[in-house]
This record gives C-alpha cells, sequence and structure tokens, in this order.
C-alpha cells in the first residue's frame, strides 16, 4: 500500500449558517458538545470527526485546506492532533473549490495517494476500503456515491387513489457525497477556478478517467443548513464515534440498556471483557464473528449471540455490521485486553 495524504476543504463561508458562521468556521461548528476527546471533555466538531475517521483508514498526514477564518482552526489543532500531523494551506483569495484542490495538491508527494473531503460532510463510509479499491482501480481518480434521500415525504398512487405515504425515503438515485480518491495528480486540464464539481468532474467524466466508490445503507449527511445542523445534533446525542464504527445508546434504564453498534466492513473491537454485564447481540444486518479466547462463533441477519460477564471476546465484521445489543444496565462496565487502536492515556477505561 501506498502512503497516503489526507484533505479536507474547510475554506467555506457556510453562508446559510449565518450567525453562526460569522465567527467560526463551518468545519469547526459542534454536533455534539460535553464529548470526550483526547483526555479532557470538548466540543465534538465536523472537523473532528474527519480528522478521526483518516487516523482510523491509515491517514496519518491531514493538509487543511483553509481560508476563512483560519486562524480559528490552526489554533484548534495546530501541528499535531490526536498523533496526527497538521498541514495547512491557506488560500488567501476565495476562488472555489478546484484552485483550493490545486493547491493543496501542490503539496503531495509524489509517492503519495490522496483522500479529498468536503469539510461539510459527517459520513461513517470505509475510507480504508475506499483507498483499498481505488488503489486497483483502472482509474486515476474515484468519487464516493450515495443515495439520494427525498428531502421530502413521498406519496404513492394507484390508479385514481392514493395509497401510501413514505417519510423521506431513499430515492433510486446517486449523488456525489463529497469524498474523493486520486491516484496521482490530477488533471486539472484548463480550469483554474471556480468549483471542481462542476468543471473537471464533468471532463474526467467525458474522458472515462472517473470512477467511483459505493457504500449503500451509511449515514451521511451535508450539513449547509440549520435544519441539517439540528438533524446532526439529534443524531449524536447518545452517538460515540469508535475507531470501528459508533455506538448509540437507544435506551437506558434501571432494569436494561439497549445499544446500537455499527462495525466497518474489516474492522473489530478491542478483546474485551465485560465483569458485570450480561449482553445479548441481535444482528440486523451483515455478517462476521465473535472471537473468543478459544474459538470463532459466525453470525449473520437475524443472528442471536449472547455474551455473558467475564468473557473475553472482540467483535469482527467481515461486511457492514448493525447491531443491537440489549444487555444489564452497566454503561461503562469494558475492561480491555489487547487493543490495536491508539488512544490517549488516560483513556484506557473508557468502552470500545
Amino acid at each position: 500500500m501506498s502512503m497516503t495524504a489526507g484533505m479536507i476543504l474547510c475554506g467555506g463561508f457556510g453562508k446559510r449558517l449565518r450567525p453562526l458562521t460569522d465567527n467560526v468556521p463551518k468545519p469547526l461548528i459542534e454536533i455534539k458538545n460535553n464529548y470526550s476527546i483526547l483526555d479532557h471533555k470538548d466540543n465534538y466538531t465536523i472537523l473532528d470527526k474527519q480528522i478521526f475517521d483518516f487516523k482510523n483508514s491509515g491517514v496519518n498526514r491531514v493538509l487543511l485546506l483553509t481560508g476563512f477564518l483560519s486562524g480559528k482552526i490552526e489554533e484548534r489543532y495546530g501541528k499535531d492532533y490526536n498523533g496526527m500531523k497538521i498541514e495547512y494551506v491557506i488560500e488567501d483569495e476565495p476562488l472555489g473549490t478546484l484552485n483550493a484542490i490545486k493547491l493543496g495538491m501542490e503539496e503531495i508527494k509524489d509517492s503519495e495517494q490522496c483522500v479529498i473531503r468536503n469539510g461539510d460532510v459527517v459520513a461513517d463510509l470505509n475510507i480504508k476500503k475506499m483507498i483499498s479499491q481505488g488503489e486497483k482501480s483502472d482509474y486515476p481518480f474515484s468519487i464516493f456515491i450515495t443515495k439520494m434521500m427525498s428531502p421530502y415525504g413521498i406519496v404513492e398512487i394507484s390508479g385514481d387513489k392514493l395509497v401510501s405515504f413514505k417519510e423521506k425515503p431513499l430515492l433510486d438515485y446517486y449523488i456525489n457525497g463529497g469524498v474523493y480518491f486520486s491516484n496521482g495528480e490530477i488533471n486539472f486540464g484548463d480550469f483554474e477556478v471556480g468549483d471542481i464539481e462542476k468543471t473537471v468532474f464533468p471532463m474526467l467524466a467525458n474522458e472515462n478517467q472517473l470512477g467511483y466508490y459505493k457504500e449503500d445503507g451509511l449515514f451521511w449527511m451535508a450539513i449547509d443548513t440549520s435544519k441539517e445542523l439540528e438533524e446532526i445534533r439529534k443524531e449524536y446525542k447518545n452517538r460515540v464515534d469508535k475507531p470501528w464504527g459508533y455506538e448509540k445508546v437507544l435506551i437506558y434504564t434501571d432494569q436494561y440498556m439497549t445499544k446500537e453498534l455499527f462495525l466497518r466492513e474489516g474492522f473489530h473491537t478491542s478483546f474485551h471483557l465485560h465483569e458485570e454485564k450480561d449482553e445479548t447481540m441481535y444482528i440486523l444486518n451483515g455478517k462476521g464473528y465473535i472471537q473468543f479466547e478459544d474459538r470463532k462463533e459466525y453470525f449473520a441477519k437475524n443472528d442471536t449471540v449472547r455474551i455473558e460477564p467475564e468473557v473475553p471476546h472482540s467483535i469482527v465484521a467481515m461486511e457492514n455490521t448493525v447491531l443491537h445489543e440489549v444487555s444489564t444496565p452497566h454503561l461503562d462496565d469494558t475492561k480491555r485486553i489487547t487493543d490495536i487502536y491508539t488512544r490517549a492515556a488516560k483513556d484506557k477505561s473508557k468502552p470500545i
């Protein structure tokens, strides 16, 4: 595998989110407050999520393409953030995403590949898999695509009558998901300024140089308006991002607890045990296995797996997997035994 750099577009004005973005750059808008970052509590921003995902995908160098309120972004992340090398490419005059990416590509080494992200997109795609697919692709550049969700509820009709309502369904159309992979230099043609989506991408498509990476059924949201910001904050109300995906508390009472876990294909939790928690996992989608000390127990959609207290195990996803974990109400009862994921020194007791 070649070295892969990350690049995030952070220079927009966020006009549709004003007055919130008058003094805060759009990528620094918080999506959850009082969130555990490193060894302290802080606000969790769009950019925190993106850098975190890069780190867990094997990317260790991130270029932030900044402009508006660049100083505030640099003040937060500095040159090193959570073990990631952070560099800044500042666009003095806003000339569109094409110019910003062109400036960023000047900092990419000959031996490097690059993943480029829009700074306002929160998505659970498997960047590691996208990189792997892009390396093997015949196309020099590829775009993450995702199914479009209708902004409105739709109705279904039959003959002269209306028969049903569907609330904001996924449509049979794909959209540009705002994450790109470049296997080397980008062919910018004769274009100098403007949005890369309206200039370079159509050119590459016409010249058969544009591939795609697709994952269906993932959480994806571009935060452009206050309505979308409200929706993402609702998503993160009881959610915590993990190196392998996320966990979300759905129900928490004195009698029991239900969590939703999402694991990306090819990822797994730490090898861990619960001293008191007795849990049963209901597999909603995907397949994988539970790695015990002496065996593997495979699972697929609609399977049920019981994990008793004091039993060391790891959950391994062979496909993108969503499961519901119903257990006794011991929220932080996790003891890690072995762990491939790096984390802050004071973070050793937190659940993974």
